[in-house]
């Protein structure tokens, strides 16, 4: 790696897969552009969950695409850039195959760092904070290795297509939800982030899962910034010389936070 790469980026919620397959394979070729416009500059990169709108991997298979982005990142890697998954809502049932496959980090639960002389604290996002009782209750039958097991027994052309079918309706039922700034007294994540400091200072609580750029002073030389989305913004972050921004693809401009906190 040369001495130019210091750089950390971060991005979450391509969703690769939704809502059809021509709209998400023009989406996955303009992640694969910004992977390989970062690739000069980064030290690391840090996919914050929902990679994929639906992914299971069974022992001998895997679904079926994206060839693109994993030989995006599989070239990140083999260039000595630290990459790092979160499993997400969409992807919780990622397992060791971008790890042994591929050679990134798995996290499956929030992580801190120390980087660039600054702390951050760095999640995806569901089932944290107050409220949504219903997707906890869910989210714990889904990570329960029976219910896996269960999954796994099914053949993967009636497993995935019964997945994708559900995801893609979810999607339909809350998609315009995740398109409202609710105020900050109403963000779960902004009340999570506050209940952080009260432990531990973070200069930057970065999640992603909302699916709208968000920047909002949360504490003393604390910020919160959700990382937007792929579907509509295009939005992902960087941390250069200890100072997080965030911005947009192809631009690479500051986001416009105004555009959505109006």
């Amino acid at each position: 790696m040369g001495h130019e790469r210091k750089h950390i980026y971060f991005a979450s919620d391509f969703h690769l897969g939704a809502p059809n397959f021509q709209e998400s394979r023009n989406r996955e070729k303009r992640i694969v552009r910004w992977l390989k416009s970062i690739k000069p500059n980064a030290r690391a990169i840090y996919l914050v969950g929902d990679i994929f709108d639906f992914w299971f991997e069974y022992k001998e298979a895997i679904p079926k695409g994206f060839v693109r982005i994993q030989g995006a990142i599989a070239e990140l890697v083999d260039d000595g850039v630290e990459v790092h998954f979160f499993t997400g809502n969409h992807d919780m049932w990622m397992f060791d195959y971008f790890e042994s496959e591929i050679g990134v980090t798995i996290h499956r639960e929030p992580i801190s760092i120390e980087a660039q002389g600054k702390k951050l604290f760095i999640a995806h996002g569901d089932g944290l904070g107050p409220g949504d009782r219903g997707y906890k209750l869910i989210k714990r039958i889904f990570s329960n290795r029976f219910f896996q097991w269960c999954f796994a027994r099914l053949h993967p052309n009636f497993g995935i297509s019964v997945a994708n079918f559900s995801s893609r309706k979810s999607r339909a039922a809350t998609g315009g939800d995740d398109e409202v700034f609710l105020g900050e007294k109403n963000e779960w994540l902004v009340q999570y982030a506050q209940s952080i400091l009260k432990e531990h200072h973070f200069d930057y609580l970065i999640f992603g899962h909302r699916h709208l750029p968000l920047r909002i002073q949360v504490g003393e030389g604390s910020y919160y910034y959700n990382l937007g989305d792929w579907l509509k913004y295009n939005t992902y972050g960087v941390l250069s010389d200890g100072q997080f921004k965030l911005k947009s693809f192809p631009s690479n401009e500051l986001f416009d936070f105004d555009v959505i906190q109006k």
